[in-house]
């Protein structure tokens, strides 16, 4: 209830108000007390410093009736003295004894209390002493007279002060009441005025923080208040528009981390996920989940290095997953409140396998180049140490063998080149309607001649009248050839060559089947990369580089078709070429 700040400015208002009348009220009866006193000195002491008062009194003591004749004149004197016989009152004691002799009230003279007013006036002293706390003013002088001695002792006891005190406490309880009131009245005036702009401040402000920007506070004043609601519209339009731009920025980053390729991983202080993206579940092959850093990176890079390393500094590791590669990066991240791990990942196996790949292709290279160098050079050192004394035949014999080798390292040449230009896109196609039919005729024709110096049987089947297709007949006809010279030189001598081709829809095909030596199973998916070869030393002796398949492969997907080992039962190796009949547009001048 006291929370609200309606109720504490009541509660102020009230205090303030019961704290000024406290302290009023005490000043007043404290400054009518004291003036009473005051003054009852001030007269008592006027009145008794009257030499012809005194002396009055003085003779009257000394008369034998004193005690009566000095009653008498203090009669004459009450107006002067204040005597009411109500609320001040005089005494006329022995001197020697205190004893009460007369007095304007017969019933208290015979108990009065010995004063210390009293006690100086016994002792011969005029009595003056005030007490604030005492509820009553006393004088006491001595009288001698003759042989008499009096004490006229005159007593207030404060009636008059304690009623008119009574009568300020009342009019203050009164003033009191009325400046509550007044109070409580103001507190609803001042809330109209001040706490209402506030709880529709404190209203607004809620609203903003549900996430409602759409409403504007209306300003009613030109105050401070105004000035103040202003700013919190301004406020809340700033903050609408930041929002707006964080949340468009996270948008993004969310939309960044949810499609790139690289994985990101990223812990807390504590080591626990706080992020984990699909190309990271992907690389890991687990749940987020089951990322845990202990588990899987704890081993590679310790959790405490990361976080103890400076900005800018990040350690990079690998990590195996399955057949997979998978580069790691770990760096410390901070902001003003904690810190973490961030980890990136990036699939490296295509990188790595392409790196073996070169490797390989280079060392295939040079173990090409180098064995026909080896041969040349070795038969021609030969001939040139023989100095002629080696028969003509055997020398001839020797030198054919050079120049075979010379033709076989020009063919290595050849199909580097070929395929250099195929891979930097050099190699133009020219591209020309062609009849499919036509070009298969073409190339047994050429083989024939090989085939029958085998002794193989080259047979086909296939319809007269094959579709036209689109493509670099010279291209097309290269790879039939490779496919077809590889059957003649792997298959042993008497054997039997089957090329069967049609159309399917909007493709044509050709097959070319053998019951030669075959493929091993574990070789099938190796048989269209570089260099790569079932049978190494046969391959080499039938004058083979392992690069006829990889130019045929680069060929036959750049007209956007396939080239593929067909699975069969029994010995021999089956070649499917597939090709499209026409070609998209745009694509009639492939590169």
């Amino acid at each position: 209830m006291f929370r609200s700040l309606h109720m504490k400015l009541v509660m102020i208002l009230v205090l303030l108000i019961t704290s000024l009348m406290t302290v009023v009220g005490a000043f007043l009866m404290t400054s009518v007390t004291n003036f009473y006193i005051s003054d009852f000195y001030s007269q008592m002491q006027q009145a008794f410093a009257d030499v012809s008062f005194v002396s009055a009194l003085q003779t009257e003591a000394a008369q034998e009736d004193g005690a009566q004749r000095v009653q008498a004149l203090l009669e004459i004197y009450s107006g002067t003295l204040g005597i009411d016989s109500r609320s001040r009152n005089y005494y006329i004691l022995d001197g020697d004894t205190g004893a009460f002799l007369r007095g304007s009230d017969e019933s208290g003279g015979n108990s009065l209390e010995q004063t210390a007013n009293l006690l100086a006036a016994r002792n011969g002293s005029v009595g003056y002493d005030s007490d604030i706390a005492a509820n009553y003013m006393d004088v006491a002088v001595p009288i001698t007279g003759g042989d008499n001695h009096f004490i006229i002792y005159i007593r207030d006891n404060r009636a008059a002060v304690s009623s008119l005190n009574s009568e300020l406490l009342l009019i203050i309880l009164q003033a009191l009441l009325l400046g509550l009131l007044v109070s409580v009245l103001l507190s609803f005036l001042l809330a109209k005025t001040m706490i209402d702009p506030i709880e529709k401040l404190t209203e607004g402000a809620e609203r903003i923080a549900g996430g409602n920007f759409d409403e504007v506070l209306e300003v009613d004043s030109t105050d401070e208040i105004g000035v103040l609601t202003t700013t919190f519209n301004d406020m809340a339009s700033v903050l609408h528009h930041t929002l707006d731009a964080v949340e468009n920025e996270r948008s993004k980053l969310d939309a960044l981390f949810l499609h790139m390729t690289d994985g990101v991983v990223a812990y807390d202080g504590d080591g626990k996920l706080i992020h984990c993206n699909p190309a990271a579940v992907a690389l890991l092959d687990r749940a987020p989940e089951d990322c845990d850093y202990g588990e899987l990176f704890e081993p590679i890079c310790p959790f405490s290095r990361v976080m103890s390393m400076r900005r800018g500094d990040y350690v990079e590791a690998e990590l195996a997953v399955g057949e997979r590669s998978v580069e790691l990066y770990f760096a410390a991240f901070a902001d003003e409140e904690a810190g973490g791990v961030l980890i990136v990942l990036h699939d490296v196996t295509e990188h790595r396998k392409t790196e073996d790949r070169r490797r390989e292709f280079v060392a295939n290279v040079s173990h090409e180049l180098r064995t026909p160098l080896t041969n040349i050079r070795s038969y021609a050192e030969t001939i040139r140490d023989a100095d002629g004394d080696i028969p003509r035949e055997t020398e001839n014999n020797f030198l054919d063998i050079v120049i075979n080798e010379a033709d076989r390292m020009t063919h290595i040449v050849q199909d580097l080149l070929t395929l250099s230009r195929l891979d930097s896109g050099r190699s133009e196609m020219v591209m020309a309607r062609f009849a499919f039919g036509d070009a298969i005729d073409a190339v047994l024709r050429s083989i024939a001649l090989e085939a029958q110096r085998h002794g193989h049987v080259l047979m086909h089947s296939y319809p007269p009248h094959l579709p036209l297709i689109m493509g670099d007949r010279g291209r097309i006809e290269q790879v039939m050839l490779n496919i077809l010279s590889n059957a003649v030189k792997y298959t042993p001598d008497g054997g039997h060559i089957f090329v069967t081709a049609g159309d399917a829809g909007e493709k044509v095909w050709m097959e070319v089947a053998d019951d030669g030596i075959g493929i091993p199973e574990k070789d099938r998916e190796r048989i269209f990369e570089r260099f790569y070869r079932v049978d190494k030393a046969r391959s080499r002796e039938s004058g083979g580089t392992g690069l006829g398949l990889s130019i045929a492969t680069e060929i036959v997907q750049r007209h956007h078709g396939s080239l593929t080992l067909v699975d069969r039962d029994g010995p021999g190796t089956t070649i499917r070429l597939e090709l499209p009949v026409s070609q998209a547009e745009g694509q009639e001048a492939l590169q």
